[in-house]
């Protein structure tokens, strides 16, 4: 028989690893099912940014059609290219013809005025028709109508009029963020915008003048079309005018979709980044269960591998029995982990639609390079998974492993545990050395604390379940002897308590981590603008529209009982190379905001700028001193430092005034992020809230509130962030809740003898499935335990190093961590109930036979 297996190599072995497989459908179901889960989170990332992409790329292949050379500013926020440069252009040798480029951002109303057309977070924005004669890009196709011919005439493109429920000759109205009051416009026509469809891009058309009049200040132009003259080719044109025009970006065709293709990769890098990283916490916790099974699976199989070692089976042999199947698995759990991948992307596809977010929609994008990273992951960590499991079986003596006790005994855990103790306090001087900073490098000092910490609980926390699952057996005296019972079982192997625990420990620490961000931001803003708004009401739109002017003007007009309106801009330009968004009011602070000024005062002067307190530490400024800002299409200004206030995320790092915010803002981005109202002492704020609310009913994008709830909306916006977070954790603590019924449907197998003398004694099924229940439940309670403080450590450590953000309160959500707590009992006792069943269910005559 020895020589039989030395002779036949490795195919009998590979026969054994998969009967073995064959013979344990259940285990095999649950060990791929770990794969699966943690391999397709990474696969379905990878299909769904490459499905964006692909599809972000059709769009942009019917941009700049027909278009040789295009001349534009350098950054997206400036004022556009001069119209004397324009003019220059077209009397430039080997230049056909000039086409201004006009747009910029509106609103679409309903015919009714009351409301706006939902674009779902889609671009919505408007242009200027130019007409065949005049054009240089390939005009466009009109399906229903003609284009606009006199003011007030609109044009939509087909998804925009399929949105807006619009027809020919419907009237409706548009808001221009930038200027007055909507205005009533009619729709003269329906075009063809080339990869819109699916979308919910808004593209409103107007007649070349109109557009001039509502997008520019009269002297600029977004950019500028060129056609090339016979003769001479788009290259050689793009040349000479980049080097006449070294402070814009000259570009042909390709080049211009090329950079909208790589402003658009860059965004989805992030997407892609971010889903990656969740893909990998999944991925983690799914090894961790492959781990545990796979040691699980040896140590019950320790009989018969020794059998095989006394027959003349090699240790390599064994090993690679246990390793083949770990292939096997791995091969088959990736396959499977990529094709629901695919169904992810398609499913995370159909919910953004659902949900209107203005995603364009495509086919399915799969490239090779998915499918063998999904492959390679899912088989490496398979197999690492199993290699450890797998070289500890082979180095077990054959008689050895044949007695009866040996499976249920271990290593020593003292070397691991004085590794964790060690990794414990190294993690915990960098978490306590980081928290005491600010930034980038003190977030990442506690993020290798937050490394150090994990694997701290990873390598102690056998010998930590030992004393904590004995303080919990409390929680299981009611249950009297199987009470005890389910926490002797707990206890008797803290290698397996601790490697399924563990799964939940990374997910609950995740979750109460995030929880505290959360609970802790929407404390700063609550208390920043409770200390520091004075108005008594907030006018507030959506993001990148904000507050219309018209609004605020509007509300100056008409609204009896105001001391002081003044809304908050934005502007954006650099100091010393580095891109700064500064704020600049349209009337006096000190009335509605409450500022902590250091030094100078409150008052913005004339060229003149306010600095928070970070910022002027930076630079060094003081008082006085001269800061020389430049625009961002390369203008120079020079600002006198009036005052510095201690950091305030309102104002954000510089203050300037609003004649500077005139010379960098263009006319077309014009408008306030947010708008304070100061009451008139005596005034009655019920009749001034309505006054307001009925001055700003035209503008239907505006929101009137007052302190709590502007710090409602503010809080709402956190919790829209913290909701994707959340639905990416669910995975995380679904594969840890999968992983404790893997683990203690495994143990029921390891304990099936034992489980089959106590039915012979007498013990009823309903108190095997108790004991089963309750030692889930405390396992489940011991891993939570440790993630939540895991989790409160890191939190606030991370927390703290975010001070110069402005979150510098720090709330630990107790209810929330209370909820999660009790919420993991229950999980873990549901956990059981399958576990619970099959252990109920054994035959005790034939458990006890069994060897």
């Amino acid at each position: 028989m020895s020589a039989d297996v030395t002779r036949g190599g490795g195919n009998p072995m590979r026969k054994v690893a998969l009967r073995n497989l064959a013979a344990h459908k259940v285990r095999l179901a649950l060990t791929l099912l770990s794969v699966v889960l943690g391999t397709a989170f990474i696969s379905g990332s990878f299909v769904f940014t490459d499905t964006l992409q692909r599809t972000f790329d059709s769009i942009f292949e019917g941009q700049a059609q027909g278009v040789d050379v295009r001349v534009g500013p350098e950054a997206q926020q400036s004022l556009g290219v001069p119209t004397n440069i324009v003019a220059a252009l077209s009397k430039t040798e080997g230049v056909a013809r000039v086409a201004p480029g006009v747009n910029g951002p509106v609103v679409l109303l309903e015919p009714d005025g009351k409301k706006a057309v939902q674009t779902g977070g889609a671009p919505s924005f408007g242009l200027s028709y130019l007409p065949p004669d005049k054009a240089v890009e390939d005009p466009q196709t009109f399906v229903a109508g003609t284009a606009p011919a006199r003011p007030n005439e609109i044009a939509l493109n087909t998804t925009g009029a399929e949105k807006a429920g619009l027809k020919v000759g419907d009237r409706t109205k548009v808001l221009i963020p930038s200027k007055g009051d909507p205005f009533e416009v009619t729709l003269t026509g329906i075009y063809e915008m080339p990869g819109t469809e699916g979308g919910g891009v808004l593209a409103v058309m107007f007649t070349e003048q109109q557009a001039t009049e509502l997008f520019t200040d009269g002297t600029h132009v977004a950019y500028a079309d060129i056609a090339a003259a016979p003769g001479t080719s788009p290259d050689e044109l793009r040349d000479r005018l980049a080097t006449a025009l070294p402070d814009y970006k000259v570009q042909n065709a390709d080049e211009v979709r090329a950079d909208m293709k790589k402003q658009i990769s860059e965004a989805l890098t992030f997407i892609n980044y971010f889903l990656l990283a969740f893909g990998a916490i999944a991925l983690i916790v799914g090894t961790f269960i492959i781990y545990n099974t796979f040691s699980m699976i040896v140590a019950q199989r320790l009989r018969e591998l020794a059998l095989l070692r006394a027959i003349g089976a090699s240790r390599s042999q064994v090993g690679r029995s246990v390793v083949s199947e770990a292939v096997v698995i791995g091969l088959i759990g990736s396959a499977l982990g990529l094709a629901a991948g695919i169904g992810l992307a398609f499913g995370l596809s159909a919910l953004l639609n659902a949900f209107d977010l203005g995603l364009p929609t495509g086919s399915l994008t799969v490239l090779p390079r998915t499918a063998i990273v999904a492959l390679l992951v899912g088989l490496i960590v398979t197999v690492a998974s199993a290699y450890a499991p797998a070289r500890r079986a082979a180095k077990v003596p054959p008689v050895e492993a044949m007695r009866s006790e040996f499976a249920s005994a271990g290593d020593s855990l003292r070397l691991r545990t004085v590794l964790g103790a060690v990794l414990a306090v190294a993690g915990g001087v960098l978490v306590y050395v980081g928290a005491q900073g600010t930034g980038k490098g003190a977030a990442v000092t506690v993020g290798l604390g937050a490394l150090g910490l994990i694997l701290a609980v990873l390598l102690a926390a056998p010998a930590l379940s030992r004393p904590m699952v004995l303080v919990l057996g409390v929680l299981t005296r009611p249950f009297g002897a199987i009470g005890q019972m389910a926490r002797n079982n707990a206890v008797r192997n803290p290698r397996r308590t601790a490697a399924t625990a563990f799964a939940l420990t990374l997910g609950l620490m995740l979750v109460s981590a995030i929880g505290i961000l959360g609970a802790s931001a929407k404390t700063s803003v609550g208390v920043l603008i409770d200390k520091g708004v004075k108005a008594e009401y907030v006018l507030a739109g959506p993001q990148m529209i904000g507050a219309p002017i018209g609004a605020v003007d509007a509300v100056r007009s008409e609204v009896p009982g105001i001391s002081d309106v003044t809304g908050i801009r934005v502007v954006a330009f650099k100091v010393d190379g580095e891109q700064l968004a500064a704020t600049s009011p349209d009337g006096p602070i000190d009335p509605v905001m409450d500022i902590d000024m250091i030094g100078g005062s409150s008052t913005v002067a004339d060229r003149g700028v306010l600095v928070a307190e970070t910022e002027a530490g930076d630079h060094g400024w003081k008082l006085g001193d001269k800061v020389e800002i430049t625009s961002l299409d390369n203008k120079k200004l020079e600002l006198t430092v009036g005052g510095v206030y201690a950091d305030n995320p309102l104002l954000g790092p510089m203050v300037v005034d609003p004649g500077v915010y005139e010379q960098l803002m263009p006319p077309s981005l014009r408008t306030n992020i947010f708008v304070l109202v100061k009451a008139a002492p005596g005034a009655d704020l019920t009749a001034m809230r309505t006054n307001l609310e009925k001055a700003t009913e035209p503008f239907v994008v505006v929101q009137v509130q007052d302190h709590e709830e502007f710090k409602g909306a503010q809080g709402k916006q956190i919790n829209t962030l913290l909701a994707i977070l959340y639905g990416l954790l669910a995975l995380a603590v679904v594969i840890a809740v999968l992983g404790i019924i893997n683990t203690l449907a495994l143990s029921v197998v390891e304990r099936r003898r034992e489980i089959g003398m106590l039915r012979a004694v007498g013990t009823q099924r309903s108190q095997v499935r108790r004991t089963i229940y309750l030692e889930s439940m405390l396992i489940a309670i011991f891993g939570a335990i440790v993630g939540l403080v895991l989790g409160v450590a890191l939190g606030v450590g991370f927390l703290r190093t975010l001070r110069d953000l402005g979150i510098d309160q720090i709330t630990i959500p107790w209810s929330q961590l209370v909820t999660v707590l009790i919420a993991s009992a229950v999980v873990g006792v549901l956990a059981a109930v399958w576990p619970g069943i099959r252990a109920a269910r054994t035959p005790p005559l034939a458990a006890i036979a069994d060897l």
